[in-house]
């Protein structure tokens, strides 16, 4: 039977958590709850990097250190380390966004492979992650993804991209690391979708090297899981999938309003969590064709995931089923699941502070927009005050 309580213990979920760092992490989702300060945070942070004020100290010792693992690799080896003690894994996300050049592309690159020599040489990390983004021009994607045939050096620009996938993929191969790659925009991602297949047929021949990645807030994904295990199945090849809610559900709706197109979200909530639940079942029931990567901060989906795991005699520590949250974030989940012998992973980001700042930002404002989750975190770390002063 499934203990429904598990993630109420704070004192497992907050064991690493010094009462300084408990107090600051309770201080800053106090300030992410509310929304007007969260506006004025992010354009005070916005102006103060642009005009070169003196603020990343500041930035560095409060929300950069609770969400960030540091400003390159060997910079977040303290971090890694000590989450492990508490077997919990980590994946090194490294966290520069909005890239538009060759150069920036193949320096991506290499900082991806670094990483990946990196996890070679310790247990406590055997997961990458990178964007289609980091390595190709959204505007190339999105073309491809309209149909649109490329000229002559588009094509050879493509041709670049596919490289960048095809040296991760086949280092991490050799290395036997996993690599999970993110899932952006719906208008470009076809084509993200058609590469990581690609790079499945060649590498997830044996064991699940290649994952994609499933934003279930959108309507068309179950269907999409389902065709393309049944490519799988006759092409030979295993799946990788990670199932994550989706992060980009606003620009959406915009965009599909403004182009004057059905949006590719589902109509609410409820929609959007029983599509997360049905492909998390689905993968499940066919785990022996497709592995899985569950990204969420949903408690109930944890649940329903670890009754599954159960129903189908699959072991906790079975390597084709993962737990992910972020870091800095739902550690009731995370420490909790990885006490009683799941496999967990906490995604880290980390880079200069001034270029992971558009992901910080990202961050507050998507738990400023799930107010029932910044509450969450906030009764938790109350709790967990209470319990240590008594």
């Amino acid at each position: 039977m499934i203990n429904r309580s598990l993630f109420e213990n704070t004192g497992t979920a907050f064991a690493l958590k010094s009462d300084s760092e408990l107090e600051r992490a309770y201080f800053l989702f106090k300030m992410i709850s509310s929304q007007p300060l969260v506006r004025i945070g992010t354009a005070a942070t916005n102006f103060a990097l642009k005009a070169n004020l003196p603020v990343e100290g500041l930035i560095r010792s409060t929300v950069f250190d609770h969400f960030c693992g540091g400003v390159n690799e060997e910079d977040c080896l303290p971090v890694i380390d000590k989450l492990f003690i508490k077997g919990v894994s980590s994946v090194l996300d490294y966290s520069v966004e909005g890239k538009e050049t060759e150069e920036q592309f193949d320096s991506a690159l290499e900082k991806i492979l670094k990483i990946i020599h990196f996890c070679d040489e310790r247990e406590a990390m055997p997961i990458v992650v990178f964007k289609p983004t980091g390595f190709g021009r959204f505007a190339l994607y999105q073309k491809k993804s309209e149909g649109i045939a490329f000229n002559e050096p588009e094509q050879e620009e493509w041709n670049r991209v596919v490289a960048r996938f095809d040296a991760v993929c086949k280092l991490a191969k050799e290395k036997d690391v996993e690599v999970l790659i993110d899932g952006e925009e719906s208008w470009m991602q076809d084509a993200a979708d058609d590469l990581v297949e690609e790079m499945m047929r060649i590498y997830n021949t044996d064991q699940t090297i290649v994952y994609n990645t499933l934003q279930c807030y959108r309507w068309d994904r179950l269907d999409y899981l389902k065709e393309l295990h049944k490519r799988a199945k006759a092409g030979g090849f295993k799946v990788g999938m990670k199932i994550v809610r989706g992060a980009y559900m606003e620009k959406e709706r915009q965009r599909a309003s403004e182009h004057g197109y059905k949006s590719p979200i589902c109509e609410n909530k409820q929609a959007s969590d029983d599509n997360f639940n049905n492909a998390l079942s689905y993968i499940l029931e066919h785990i022996s064709d497709i592995s899985l990567f569950i990204g969420t901060h949903n408690e109930e989906s944890c649940y329903l995931a670890m009754e599954l795991m159960e129903k189908y005699n699959i072991s906790k520590d079975d390597n084709n089923v993962w737990f992910g949250q972020l870091y800095g974030m739902s550690d009731h989940i995370s420490y909790n699941l990885a006490a009683v012998g799941y496999n967990v992973a906490k995604y880290i980001p980390f880079g200069p502070v001034k270029d992971v700042m558009p992901y910080l930002i990202r961050r507050a404002e998507e738990n400023t927009s799930v107010a029932g989750q910044t509450n969450r975190e906030l009764e938790l770390l109350k709790t967990e005050k209470r319990r240590r002063k008594l």
